[in-house]
């Protein structure tokens, strides 16, 4: 398996990913709704503002991630980690461990220093994210779920209160999404 940066050419491969995995898991409409996300985030995010990473088996992407900036009225800097897929024939080999863990990385050495995801506490744990109180740093908009807003810290520091309101890409100012 070789993880990388995605490429602008693997757009169409990479949204039919997100939307069968979607789909496969949560049902069509859900497919749909995140495919149409991801093909957002590829095409309206400022690149400055967004970074993908694919795994591949085989010249076949296998896996994808995105992150993208979310902005505080604190200075920081900050990205959310959203969407994820992992193609269902290869869910349960670390995949999705082994991309974010990539990504992460990568985003360290661009000096990111906190990086946000909204989902399940449980995966999420298992690569460094801890659940954090809208207290400590609020989310863009209502979270449905709010023990699920989960941070990580990349510079090694304690995270401190983020004061104010939070922002994120266009793409995602969707309460569907929250």
């Amino acid at each position: 398996m070789k993880l990388s940066a995605y490429q602008a050419a693997d757009k169409s491969e990479i949204q039919q990913l997100f939307s069968k995995t979607f789909a496969d898991s949560e049902g069509q409409s859900e497919g749909e709704l995140i495919g149409g996300l991801v093909l957002d985030l590829m095409t309206e995010t400022d690149a400055k503002d967004i970074f993908g990473f694919v795994a591949t088996e085989n010249q076949k992407i296998i896996g994808g991630i995105f992150f993208t900036r979310l902005s505080f009225d604190a200075p920081a800097e900050a990205f959310l980690l959203s969407p994820v897929a992992v193609h269902t024939d290869h869910q349960g080999k670390k995949v999705g461990q082994q991309l974010i863990n990539f990504g992460l990385a990568q985003l360290k050495k661009k000096g990111v220093q906190l990086v946000f995801t909204y989902g399940d506490p449980d995966f999420y744990a298992r690569v460094g994210f801890e659940v954090i109180s809208e207290d400590l740093a609020k989310a863009p908009l209502e979270l449905t779920h709010p023990e699920g807003w989960l941070c990580q810290s990349l510079d090694g520091g304690e995270m401190g209160p983020l004061p104010g309101i939070s922002r994120c890409v266009k793409a995602f100012d969707k309460p569907a999404y929250w």
